[in-house]
């Protein structure tokens, strides 16, 4: 059994390496985010000069004058005159981006070599053989999160088949005990910044409409100012600022939640293999000790 502590203990430090660390990675992609705002959506390429806009719009850049635009043909210009909100939520889109990434690896992973259904399959058709040392070898080649709990329940198994202190009631605490440990040492892995995708689904849309009441408070700003006759310039300038805002923010939250959702019921899927075997796992001890 002290075995098995340790292994438990050499899951604990691979856990706690694995995946991406949000605090160090989250800032790097912010700045990510305001430099193709500023530099890649803001290039003086994407405009054009406009003089009926009266200074109502202007893009600035270190080493250039401040010129009097408005966007291109383009969608690059249109998008960068969202206004200070935008850049926000392009980091949010690339942050959704980059750790859809790092799950959908982790979870490819984590489902090891080969089809999972049929290393089930596998694993139960030794066990009602009770060939365990076969499962085992089973689980080696699988290398994948179910593996390694199916391993450490088997080589409990092991050990407990050959033990005289512990009663047959006493061995399957012992059993059960052991397979929920590796489960839990697992799901962390699985689940690890799972919370990212779930917070920016509905932050996302929130920033957005901050986004978009500044557009429209600006456009009905635009609607009082000179006098009766409104300035058509400045009120589609805010109506596009609003709508752009609104677009970025309800895409990020869209591709956000899609991707938490299937990830979530990839997870669910490997919980639930892992407990198909355990169950076999204890009614195979059950059935040979």
């Amino acid at each position: 059994m002290e075995m098995n502590v340790s292994n438990n203990e050499e899951h604990v430090v691979a856990k706690k390496q694995g995946g991406l660390n949000p605090a160090l990675i989250i800032p790097i992609l912010i700045v990510i985010g305001i430099a193709i705002y500023l530099f890649v959506l803001g290039n003086p390429g994407n405009f054009k000069a406009d003089p009926r806009l009266d200074g109502l719009s202007s893009v600035a850049f270190s080493g250039l004058e401040t010129k009097e635009l408005h966007p291109g043909d383009g969608f690059m210009g249109v998008i960068y005159m969202g206004g200070p909100i935008v850049p926000i939520l392009i980091s949010f889109m690339i942050i959704v981006i980059v750790f859809s990434i790092e799950r959908a690896l982790v979870l490819r992973k984590a489902s090891g070599q080969g089809n999972v259904d049929n290393f089930v399959l596998n694993v139960r058709r030794l066990l009602n053989q009770n060939k365990i040392d076969e499962a085992i070898e089973e689980c080696d080649r699988q290398e994948g999160s179910v593996g390694n709990v199916v391993k450490e329940g088997l080589t409990t198994y092991k050990a407990l088949s050959h033990d005289t202190t512990l009663n047959k009631e006493q061995k399957m605490v012992a059993l059960n005990k052991s397979i929920e440990e590796a489960t839990t040492l697992e799901m962390p892995m699985l689940e690890k910044n799972m919370m990212i995708l779930s917070t920016l689904g509905t932050v996302a849309t929130l920033v957005a409409l901050l986004g978009t009441v500044i557009g429209m408070i600006k456009a009905f700003s635009a609607l009082g100012s000179g006098g009766g006759t409104p300035d058509s310039a400045a009120l589609s300038i805010g109506i596009s600022e609003a709508l752009v805002n609104t677009a970025l923010g309800i895409g990020t939250s869209a591709v956000a939640i899609i991707l938490y959702n299937y990830f979530t019921s990839k997870i669910d899927g490997l919980t639930f293999k892992i407990d198909e075997i355990a169950m076999s796992i204890q009614q195979s001890f059950a059935e040979f000790h």
